[in-house]
């Protein structure tokens, strides 16, 4: 499917963008074993020239059932933005949610007794397999390739900073968190202090610059766990960054989504600082 790119600035306005679906095999690719396909949605430029990659990474839901009725996953807008600046954006539906359908491979535990590390190691592996699988498409760049992750999706973001495919020159964690459910318990996420941990170990090996994007609203998260996070993630000598996003109606949780306006510019400032053409 091709269609035109409308309200982006002008130099991209009159350029087509190529929609389609492909799936990737996971067959001997993660953790446990398991046969299944991931979709991932495609979108990229019209045109003959090799394009770095962006992969954008959901989150989860509050429940099972929440993440079967993610049906396929797209982020339309924001993909026709990183499209625009040139990407070749890749969205899977990861295995467990919507139609990849699939055990959940993903479970971090009861709320009491978080334990994230086997989850986000076997979703970066799917992940690592989705990028690779584009990567000998005759239209992908193998370099300065970014993640941007929503969410949960944040947190495989940052699993792949610390252990990064080929290519892979900086990731962005907008939002996230594990835990959260702002209508059992608001700005207070479960188990933080085990995130934390998590997360420092991660960072300590992590060998590309992380862009953290957190709304002051997070009803998730809170106003204080975010940034003690970044904290524990970021290491000296490491070019992360913290930005904190204004609120956003009732939960800036979704401001990926909601309000592009906020988080556009301090992206493209990010992008600028690692030297992005």
């Amino acid at each position: 499917m091709v269609f035109w790119l409308g309200g982006l600035h002008a130099a991209a306005a009159c350029a087509a963008v190529i929609e389609e679906t492909i799936h990737v095999p996971m067959h001997g690719v993660l953790p446990i074993s398991i046969d299944a396909t991931v979709p991932v949605l495609l979108v990229r430029p019209d045109d003959q020239r090799r394009h770095s990659l962006a992969l954008i990474i959901h989150g989860r839901g509050v429940d099972a059932l929440e993440n079967q009725r993610m049906g396929r996953v797209d982020f339309p807008a924001n993909a026709r933005y990183l499209a625009a600046r040139g990407y070749a954006v890749l969205i899977p539906t990861r295995i467990g949610y919507g139609i990849a359908a699939g055990p959940n491979i993903e479970d971090t535990g009861p709320c009491d007794h978080k334990a994230p590390h086997a989850a986000l190691r076997a979703a970066a592996a799917e992940m690592k397999a989705v990028m690779s699988h584009a990567l000998s498409a005759p239209w992908a760049n193998p370099h300065e390739a970014i993640v941007i992750g929503d969410s949960f999706g944040g947190l495989i973001a940052l699993a792949l900073a610390a252990d990064p495919p080929p290519g892979l020159s900086a990731v962005v964690n907008v939002a996230g968190g594990d835990g959260g459910d702002s209508l059992r318990h608001v700005d207070a996420p479960c188990d933080p202090l085990a995130l934390s941990r998590e997360l420092h170990d991660l960072g300590a090996t992590a060998q590309v610059p992380a862009l953290f994007l957190f709304s002051a609203n997070d009803r998730f998260w809170g106003p204080s766990w975010p940034r003690r996070w970044f904290d524990a993630w970021h290491h000296p000598g490491h070019a992360d960054q913290f930005i904190e996003l204004p609120a956003d109606k009732n939960n800036g949780h979704f401001i990926f989504n909601r309000n592009a306006d906020s988080w556009h510019p301090p992206f493209e400032a990010f992008l600028r600082d690692q030297h992005h053409p």
